[in-house]
């Protein structure tokens, strides 16, 4: 069942959305060769801890950081570290998620490391414009598919590879709640979106295959020809005629 949730809800939701968002943004002055991803996790930590909330994915299941640091063939889940440093034409996607007072704000975001080539620029336009083109379908009385289908018509012309093997979520008490919302899919068809449902969506794309295998470290998602992806994320409020994106400042 997908919960609705309260304005009361809603507004501690907007907090974790805020502060995720805060730590999204900061980030952009600090990506450039030579910073070590571990560099970056500490930077949002100290942010998250400073305004009063909690880094949710630490301990997660076991996971050590605060952020995912997903370096180029690393699509999702990659743990930040020291001894990577990030260099010019690198790309990484850092996934986010902290809680105030039980809430949780979820996005992620796909940076640039100095250049990068034509083709992965284009990667990252193209992921970045089907997230809002996702949203953008988002109100009360529409079906999930609806979203799913703009997400996938969107990427599916440019000829990448569609990550299927994980997908956005409903966003609440909990870090990932019903209903599991994939990057394709059918107009017309899934459950029906209500005002107050908030939703966590999150569009992975690679320039090549979109099938993943797990590293050793039991978390890092790669894609299996190595070839770059990109990953754009927002929690979103249904509100009755369209939509509000809380991991925005």
């Amino acid at each position: 069942m997908i919960e609705i949730k309260s304005e009361r809800e809603i507004g501690l939701l907007k907090e974790a959305s805020r502060i995720v968002a805060l730590c999204l943004e900061t980030l952009k002055d600090h990506i450039k060769p030579g910073v070590s991803t571990m560099e970056l996790n500490d930077i949002c930590e100290r942010i998250i801890l400073e305004n009063g909330c909690v880094p949710s994915c630490k301990g997660y299941e076991g996971f050590p950081a605060t952020i995912c640091a997903s370096v180029n063939e690393v699509v999702v889940h990659g743990i930040p570290s020291k001894k990577q440093i990030l260099k010019n034409g690198d790309v990484i996607s850092v996934d986010l998620v902290c809680s105030y007072k039980g809430y949780h704000g979820d996005s992620a975001y796909t940076y640039k490391v100095g250049n990068v080539s034509p083709d992965v620029e284009k990667l990252l336009e193209v992921t970045e414009g089907a997230l809002y083109e996702g949203i953008s379908k988002i109100k009360d009385g529409v079906h999930l598919g609806d979203i799913e289908s703009a997400i996938g018509d969107f990427i599916k012309p440019h000829g990448y590879g569609i990550i299927d093997s994980f997908t956005g979520h409903g966003i609440g008490r909990g870090m990932h709640e019903e209903p599991n919302i994939f990057n394709f899919g059918t107009k017309g068809e899934g459950p029906i979106l209500r005002e107050g449902m908030v939703l966590a969506i999150e569009p992975m794309v690679a320039l090549g295959t979109g099938k993943v295998r797990i590293l050793k470290d039991g978390w890092s998602a790669v894609t299996k020809d190595g070839k770059k992806s990109a990953h754009f994320e927002h929690t979103v409020v249904v509100r009755k005629d369209g939509y509000e994106i809380l991991t925005k400042l």
